[in-house]
């Protein structure tokens, strides 16, 4: 939702969510996962991905479950007691409003395995503390809910049983003052943000790989439960060539 306010005699629109730049890395047949990945000439465009994630600035940055639980839970499970848990209001849950750089782990029914509340740094390009907040939905357990306040991990709900995006990305800017947010999200996660019109800007990295499996998932994707599914115009902004034949894209959706 945006509202307009009047500026020196001139109105202007002012974004009630963060400026959305959805991040990605695509082989030239547009998958984000696969063998091409682990090629030692991908590893090249990998860094400037990296590199270029940093220069946008953002305060914050979203991937879904699969993402966190791979490259940073690494699988751990937690065991959760659910004796004696007592009903935990859903209502959102702040620990850190002044955090310096956020990381949104979308985890609906509230698994990740985590055991602290940031994300240390872990590469070169991203090395400051990142304070974690869940997006959960109402499904999320009591005892996930004790937990993740026993740390001090943040969390909100965007949904009863299916996650609102829109309504997710208000409260990140309203309860954390995130005005720029970096979406890096697996394909379902990607095309549930177009879909409902929160992308605004798409920073792209061309690979000079092909992948050429039929079942990797491309940049947007669609599910079963998201409804009135319809094309969407980008604008192309800027085009870097990189090096080894590499290409860095950035489009709007907004002339």
């Amino acid at each position: 939702m945006e509202h307009v306010e009047k500026s020196k005699g001139k109105y202007k629109q002012v974004l009630e969510r963060p400026y959305i730049i959805c991040h990605m890395l695509t082989s030239l047949d547009g998958k984000i996962i696969g063998d091409y990945l682990e090629m030692e000439r991908a590893d090249f465009f990998i860094e400037e991905y990296e590199k270029i994630h940093a220069r946008y600035d953002c305060n914050a940055w979203m991937c879904g479950r699969i993402t966190m639980e791979t490259d940073f839970t690494f699988g751990h499970k937690l065991n959760l007691k659910q004796d004696n848990i007592p009903n935990i209001p859903r209502t959102d849950y702040v620990a850190d409003k002044g955090a310096k750089s956020y990381a949104i782990a979308v985890d609906p029914s509230g698994k990740l395995g985590w055991t602290q509340n940031y994300i240390a740094d872990w590469n070169d390009d991203r090395a400051t503390k990142e304070h974690i907040v869940e997006v959960l939905t109402e499904q999320a357990s009591d005892a996930y809910l004790a937990h993740l306040k026993e740390i001090g991990v943040s969390y909100i709900f965007g949904g009863k049983e299916r996650l609102n995006f829109t309504v997710v990305v208000e409260k990140l800017k309203n309860l954390f003052s995130i005005n720029k947010l970096m979406l890096e999200g697996g394909g379902f996660l990607n095309g549930s943000f177009l879909n409902e019109g929160l992308i605004d800007e798409l920073s792209l990295i061309l690979v000079p790989i092909a992948d050429g499996t039929s079942n990797s998932v491309t940049l947007f994707e669609t599910s079963s439960f998201i409804t009135n599914q319809r094309p969407v115009n980008f604008f192309l902004k800027e085009v870097e060539k990189l090096d080894d034949g590499g290409l860095w894209m950035r489009y709007v959706t907004t002339n």
